[in-house]
């Protein structure tokens, strides 16, 4: 359904996009994450056929652009992060209106409307002015707006952002639900929304593609940690484990009772069955052993230039 290959575009002597290539295909809903600049807007405008790349080859739905850019235009729907409504108007009128924007003569309009309405949810807010509607609700109509055309492809810039918890529920519910039947690129800042939605994600960070695969593979290419906690003192604790060190980083977990170490490596595995070992020859009462694996947020951090995913007591959420 995409296909970019070794897409770059600059504005001036700024190169915001540079070499990216990926495919996307039918039925994947995809999160595309990167920090502020990344790149991700104006790859998204790209696929949109709102720019034109200075080099590098694209294709949407099976139109390449920019050669067939009207046709791959009416194959996309847009939602972008400032949903762009006229707000004195009433929903189903400018839902009409979109709908004679993107070309739809008056028997496919009918069916449009009624396809789209139904899709966003949103019978019963037809006579409604889209300034009376909650914020949520005219994500709903810029989603209704994206659907008109019944596109293979949405991409979506931040269609949560700003709405109360229950609105970001059934946000989310309807982009898995349209996920179904077509290919969706979500961008997004809300990891935690990516790891519910996206079995896939891209990550960009100074215009290049850093990370292309699932959330869990990509974290389990990051250090992971052993969580071990004991009734005994830390002293002892740390003093029985004096025989695995080089095996992996230790640092003292604050516990209430007993006491905890993590242990960071790149064998959690291999690392848990010496430390089974070593807790039955030293006859250690060991209370808990886990291992942790780095979040979506330090996978995105280690990529991107933030902090390189290691795990520290507060960071990784262990017992305090």
């Amino acid at each position: 359904m995409i296909r970019v290959h070794r897409l770059s575009k600059s504005y001036g002597s700024f190169r915001a996009v540079q070499d990216v290539s990926f495919e996307i295909e039918r039925g994947e809903v995809v999160g595309f994450l990167g920090p502020n600049g990344a790149g991700k807007s104006t790859t998204m405008k790209v696929l949109c056929g709102y720019l034109v790349a200075d080099a590098g080859e694209v294709e949407v739905a099976g139109a390449k652009l920019p050669e067939q850019g009207p046709l791959a235009r009416a194959r996309v729907g847009y939602l972008p992060e400032s949903t762009p409504l006229y707000r004195a108007m009433r929903v189903d009128r400018f839902l009409d209106f979109a709908a004679r924007a993107k070309g739809l003569g008056r028997s496919e309009r009918r069916a449009a409307l009624a396809r789209a309405v139904a899709a966003a949810d949103l019978l019963g807010y037809l006579d409604r002015r889209i300034d009376q509607l909650s914020k949520g609700y005219r994500q709903r109509v810029g989603l209704a707006q994206a659907l008109l055309a019944d596109p293979d492809v949405l991409v979506l810039d931040e269609p949560t952002s700003g709405l109360d918890p229950n609105e970001v529920v059934r946000i989310r519910e309807l982009i898995r639900e349209l996920g179904r039947t077509k290919t969706v690129l979500l961008s997004t800042h809300v990891l935690g929304e990516v790891s519910e939605l996206c079995p896939r994600v891209l990550i960009l960070s100074g215009g290049r593609l850093v990370a292309d695969g699932a959330p869990h593979a990509l974290a389990a290419a990051r250090t992971s940690a052993l969580f071990v906690r004991f009734t005994a003192s830390l002293g002892s604790a740390r003093g029985s484990f004096d025989a695995l060190e080089g095996a992996f980083d230790v640092s003292d977990v604050p516990v209430t009772n007993g006491a905890a170490l993590r242990l960071r490596t790149d064998d959690p595995d291999g690392l848990a069955t010496r430390v089974l070992d070593l807790v039955r020859e030293r006859g250690l009462e060991l209370v808990e052993l886990r291992h942790e694996a780095p979040t979506l947020e330090q996978v995105f951090a280690a990529h991107t230039g933030g902090r390189d995913g290691r795990f520290d007591a507060v960071e990784a959420g262990g017992p305090v």
